[in-house]
């Protein structure tokens, strides 16, 4: 089983809502153990969509992912970046994770975009939880059911978007790639099952950029910083949240 996509991750780049949690919490690792660098893993983090920009941060990230291809692109990147001696790439799937990550041994687990693609979600967390030192955090990004139901209402695809509405898990049919879509409510349950996690932050990410028309999009550096605001003000809309394309939830080990 794949450890995670190895594309990019998004939500890192912009300031977005996602990024500034992010951010934060290493902002509260540093305040919390100034003599070090915070220590991050990174489970599924492919060429390093966030392991660079952590790097450059100061942290020292450890990026497990199965595939080496996209660890030879993460090494690459990293040594463009200057940062190559702070991120350290490491084969391995989130079912293994204990042979790879020691035991309670990182201040900031990420899980982005790897609970819908795993056989076993709750196992998945487990493993991330395990690989967190008490009081740190884990830092988990899934693909929203409710955005999927309205992309492919839109698109005409209604048999689609009926069987992700109506799917227990979300998806659209045999052929999905994704095992599984969350919504809001689901994923705090799911991040909290076990009792060792509590959730600090639940938002959205791509709740309302996704539906900003191109032609807004593309309207220069003016018009960018006005969808960013906007993105940020809806994050953590409540009555938006479950139309974003990703739900982010940053959870604190008990």
């Amino acid at each position: 089983m794949l450890s995670g996509p190895t594309g990019e991750v998004p939500g890192v780049a912009g300031g977005g809502p996602v990024h500034r949690a992010i951010t934060a919490e290493v902002s509260r690792v540093r305040d919390r153990t100034p003599e070090r660098a915070p220590r991050v893993l990174d489970v599924g983090g492919g060429s390093g969509a966030w392991a660079v920009p952590l790097a450059r941060l100061g942290c020292a990230v450890t990026v497990v992912d199965y595939s080496p291809n996209a660890l030879a692109a993460l090494h690459r990147r990293a040594r463009d970046a200057g940062v190559h001696e702070l991120v350290t790439p490491v084969q391995g799937d989130v079912d293994a994770l204990a042979d790879v990550a020691p035991a309670g041994g990182a201040d900031l687990v990420l899980g982005h975009g790897l609970l819908e693609v795993v056989d076993d979600a709750a196992a998945a967390l487990a493993a991330l939880t395990a690989a967190t030192v008490r009081g740190g955090a884990v830092s988990v990004l899934v693909a929203g059911r409710f955005a999927a139901v309205l992309s492919r209402t839109l698109a005409g695809r209604l048999g689609e978007a009926r069987a992700v509405l109506t799917d227990p898990d979300g998806r659209f049919g045999p052929d999905d790639a994704l095992r599984r879509r969350l919504d809001a409510a689901a994923l705090r349950a799911l991040v909290e099952a076990s009792g060792d996690l509590q959730v600090e932050v639940l938002q959205g990410d791509g709740v309302l950029e996704g539906w900003t028309p191109g032609s807004v999009r593309d309207g220069g550096p003016a018009t960018v910083r006005e969808v960013t605001e906007l993105e940020n003000l809806a994050a953590a809309a409540t009555p938006l949240l479950d139309v974003a394309a990703r739900l982010h939830a940053l959870a604190r080990r008990r």
